[in-house]
């Protein structure tokens, strides 16, 4: 396949092992420019990316790790080649870059002059391996057109990217919806093609794996939400609620009031149905949906741990340092 010239590539990771060679080899001949930045790997990650030919940036581990921090150091690297390209993909190190995928998001950008990030769809490498591959699954495929935001793996305008200053490297979750949210406050278009765009190996096996991602994702919605407090605000609405003030009035009603507790427990299998009932209406068989359902209750109670991990950080004037999960 011919490479493009006009693309750079810019590839993001930390311990990532066969997951990093695949994601470089599908890149390896579809563009003649990859940046790896590593965010301290103990494995042989920054070996192997440079044994495929990526130009390599070991990130100071002195300063706290975070996925935005890396883009903008790959994209800085890129930049400070003589002639730079337009574009950039932007790709994490677990997933790997689908083939013909690259032509049809750059000839997007052709037209229309204020279209910034262009995206496609993601899939997970091994969906029924869990039921929490699976759910990511599920999450990556958004809807087409122009979006509000998108997952890290995107094509980026460069000037775009310099206009808005990149990513905000403070942002340890979510970072991608808060340079999105930026991107289009500045005047700037996003959009979703309906072609497949990469494939994610998520690698979610364990209850506890999940758990961490869930906390991870309720202090991404607290932290960008302090940042664009348009944002989130259906997400944070929900958390606080069924993860905070509905235990609250379970346990009082436990304590002194019976009736209050079963109406509380009402509230959330009234909660529960509603989900896997708007589960079933996207066309989710049913078991798969009653088990989607479920830990999309779930979540809020992790999401509500991340969140209260973020304003005891703020509080403290503490770094936000990254929750991993695998």
């Amino acid at each position: 396949m011919k490479s493009q010239k006009n693309i750079g590539a810019v590839v993001i990771g930390r311990n990532e092992g066969d997951r990093l060679i695949n994601c470089l080899t599908s890149l390896k001949d579809q563009v003649d420019l990859i940046v790896y930045v590593d965010s301290g790997s103990a494995d042989d990650s920054v070996e192997n990316a440079k044994r495929l030919g990526a130009d390599c940036v070991l990130l100071d581990p002195k300063i706290p790790f975070t996925a935005a921090r890396a883009r903008n150091a790959g994209f800085e690297r890129v930049m400070d080649r003589p002639d730079p390209p337009e574009l950039i993909q932007f790709l994490d190190g677990d997933c790997r870059l689908e083939a013909g995928y690259l032509p049809l998001a750059a000839a997007e950008f052709e037209t229309n002059d204020t279209l910034a990030v262009v995206t496609g769809w993601r899939a997970e490498i091994y969906p029924k391996a869990s039921v929490y591959n699976d759910m990511c699954d599920h999450e990556w495929h958004g809807p087409v057109g122009d979006i509000l935001a998108c997952g890290g793996d995107m094509m980026v305008r460069s000037s775009a990217f310099k206009e808005v200053g990149g990513f905000n490297p403070t942002v340890i979750a979510a970072e991608d919806d808060e340079f999105c949210t930026r991107m289009r406050k500045a005047g700037w278009t996003l959009r979703r093609l309906p072609v497949s765009m990469s494939h994610h190996d998520a690698n979610m096996m364990r209850f506890s794996q999940w758990w961490s991602r869930a906390v991870r994702t309720g202090h991404g919605f607290e932290q960008v939400h302090d940042l664009h407090p348009d944002y989130f605000q259906k997400e944070r609405k929900r958390m606080w609620f069924y993860g905070a003030v509905l235990p609250v009035f379970g346990i009082i009603g436990a304590l002194f009031f019976w009736p209050l507790l079963i109406v509380v427990l009402a509230i959330f299998a009234l909660s529960y149905l509603r989900t896997v009932r708007g589960l079933r209406q996207t066309g989710m068989p049913r078991l798969r949906a009653a088990h989607h359902g479920f830990y999309l209750f779930l979540s809020k109670f992790p999401n509500i741990v991340g969140a209260t991990t973020y304003h005891r950080r703020k509080r403290k004037g503490a770094e936000m340092e990254i929750i991993e999960y695998k």
